[in-house]
């Protein structure tokens, strides 16, 4: 279920132009998620998979690669074969999750058909239901060990709202991350576009107290580290 096709973007896999899939459906509800629209797992699907058939066709050469993202892409049972046809087609694959799904993730990337993943880990476990709506954060983490395990580049990302757990764990996330083997990491501020509106992405000093947050995260030795204001 594809709600939406980007046909060419710069900033959902580092470094490539890509295609973007965005992709029905995700079982957590993260009060901050800028795709609220994509949460609802009934929403029939927008847009046809022959349209990214088509598109492909058309950008064969000109696009590095494919990246399926959400909502949650992970919940979709079709999205292995998806995978395999776009690799198919001569183009790599990216993968945007949020981790919820971890066996899933493992066999998708144990397949040897996905070239990258971005993972948002959102809180330390024990506060990850005051962010996602749900209980779940332990999956979360076990996806990482699953990245960790596996032979495919990801980046880890955490996004930060001001004054909310997300702000307070992200420097301790940041550790944990490091210390568990991951080289690539991103701190976000959250966006307000396409939100609920019933919080604030701005505060009186959060620009500079995101930027010493960043610093401090920085240093930990990571292979790369990007900081992403709003």
């Amino acid at each position: 279920m594809i709600a939406g096709l980007v046909p060419m973007s710069t900033v959902d896999w580092p470094d490539h132009l890509t295609a973007t899939v965005f992709l029905q459906g995700c079982p957590w509800n993260c009060f901050y998620c800028h795709n609220q629209a994509l949460i609802p797992t009934r929403t029939p699907g927008a847009v046809a998979w022959e349209e990214v058939r088509a598109l492909l066709r058309r950008r064969r050469g000109l696009l590095d690669g494919v990246v399926f993202t959400g909502g949650e892409a992970l919940r979709q049972d079709a999205l292995a074969d998806a995978v395999a046809e776009v690799v198919e087609a001569g183009f790599r694959v990216g993968l945007h999750t949020a981790g919820a799904y971890p066996r899933r993730l493992h066999d998708l990337v144990a397949s040897g058909l996905v070239d990258w993943v971005g993972l948002d880990i959102k809180a330390l476990p024990e506060h990850y239901q005051d962010v996602v709506g749900r209980p779940g954060g332990a999956k979360a983490w076990e996806s990482l060990r699953v990245l960790l395990e596996a032979e495919v580049p990801f980046e880890v990302r955490t996004t930060v709202v001001p004054g909310d757990v997300t702000a307070d764990d992200a420097l301790e996330v940041a550790r944990r991350v490091r210390e568990a083997g991951a080289r690539v990491y991103a701190l976000q501020q959250a966006r307000g576009k396409g939100t609920t509106g019933d919080f604030a992405v701005t505060a009186a000093g959060w620009d500079a107290e995101c930027e010493r947050m960043a610093e401090r995260i920085r240093v930990l030795d990571w292979e790369r580290f990007t900081y992403r204001a709003a």
